[in-house]
């Protein structure tokens, strides 16, 4: 949906579809006719923003054939719907078994991460509506923390450059300008803001920046007050899971298979829930755990969510004077893995137009006024 901040910018606000388990064009049409147009339906909007998870398979049919492609972009105005944004994070396999580490292949130091990350460009510059002329992608923090090397890194420069170019080039023969965002994440090359900023500090800033994720942020204990001179091209609105002194066992049933849930206090880390809970955290620090929550809902108790973080990074990125972002995206992928009490129970469509409307009294409180 669009909102108009007070000095006058259009902010985008929508869902990300990694949610939904599709990986071919059929599938992806599907869920935009049978749960996006319900959702936009449930919310009482005339437009609904779907942020696209377009994995490599899908993002090659839909180059291979343009009339796919034309196909698409037909079926989201007739639904209502647009997209000015994609998630480029999974690759391929984000709703198999398991998926872990696996999400963070290929890494920046590959080829194919670019080829991917250009051919999701090429497509959003085809989806966007014809009054909008800036489309966002978010992608990796670079790659996982282990492996890395100086040639690696050497080689993600390289890449990083290519990028840069060709979303230079894109935007001089299409006439829409696509940026990429690197999204921080615990455990990353790139885990938190300062590290960005090291890190990304020589790359090409008309094109590339930063994706945050707020769940991210606040399970690496980041001020939301953040300070961070490179562009923030997109926020992904996301709650973390918090556990005080003393309710850590209650934890255990998120502590599931398919995704990584790395966990934080004060003075610890670990990389997934489990080792947490086999001591690997202090037992007398507060807990937060990279496990993506309803927006709108309360956690089971004794637990807790981030969602003050959130309202906090919302005002820090949306209550100024002008929009330090302009693209919002919904990101809790985990309905399909939460525990009955954490709200897994619940109808998706319902539970996803409740976030989106959570996400909008927010920012409607922040003196944004809904188009």
């Amino acid at each position: 949906m669009r909102l108009l901040h007070p000095d006058g910018s259009l902010v985008h606000l929508a869902y990300c579809t990694n949610v939904h388990p599709a990986e071919d064009l059929p599938g992806i049409r599907a869920q935009l006719s049978g749960f996006a147009a319900r959702v936009r339906d449930l919310l009482g909007v005339q437009r609904l923003g779907v942020g696209l998870w377009l994995p490599y398979d899908a993002a090659h049919a839909l180059l291979a054939d343009r009339t796919e492609l034309v196909r698409l972009r037909g079926l989201l105005t007739d639904l209502g719907l647009e997209v000015v944004t994609l998630n480029g994070f999974p690759y391929r396999g984000f709703h198999q078994e398991v998926v872990k580490y696996r999400v963070y292949s290929p890494d920046w130091a590959c080829a194919d991460r670019l080829r991917y990350t250009l051919a999701l460009a090429e497509i959003l510059a085809a989806l966007l509506p014809d009054d909008v002329t800036e489309g966002t992608i978010s992608t990796l923090p670079l790659a996982w923390r282990t492996g890395w090397t100086d040639a690696k890194a050497d080689t993600t420069a390289r890449m990083l450059t290519e990028l840069a170019r060709g979303l230079r080039e894109l935007s001089g023969r299409a006439g829409k300008v696509i940026r990429v965002g690197f999204e921080p994440e615990p455990g990353c090359i790139v885990e938190t803001t300062a590290q960005a900023a090291r890190h990304l500090r020589d790359v090409d800033r008309d094109f590339l920046g930063v994706c945050l994720d707020a769940c991210h942020l606040a399970v690496g204990f980041e001020d939301p007050a953040v300070e961070l001179d490179l562009p923030i091209v997109k926020l992904q609105v996301s709650c973390a899971i918090e556990a005080p002194p003393g309710a850590h066992a209650a934890l255990a049933s998120f502590d599931e298979p398919r995704f990584l849930h790395q966990s934080r206090s004060a003075s610890g880390f670990t990389d997934d829930l489990a080792e947490a809970l086999a001591g690997g955290l202090p037992s007398e620090e507060t807990w937060r755990v990279h496990f993506h929550m309803p927006l709108h809902a309360a956690a089971p108790p004794p637990l807790t969510t981030t969602s003050p973080y959130l309202r906090g990074l919302l005002g820090t990125l949306l209550g100024g004077a002008t929009p330090r972002t302009r693209h919002l995206e919904v990101e809790t992928y985990t309905w399909s893995v939460l525990p009955s009490e954490g709200g897994g129970s619940g109808n998706l469509a319902e539970g996803m137009a409740a976030e989106l409307d959570w996400t909008r009294r927010e920012l409607l409180a922040l003196g944004l006024k809904e188009l």
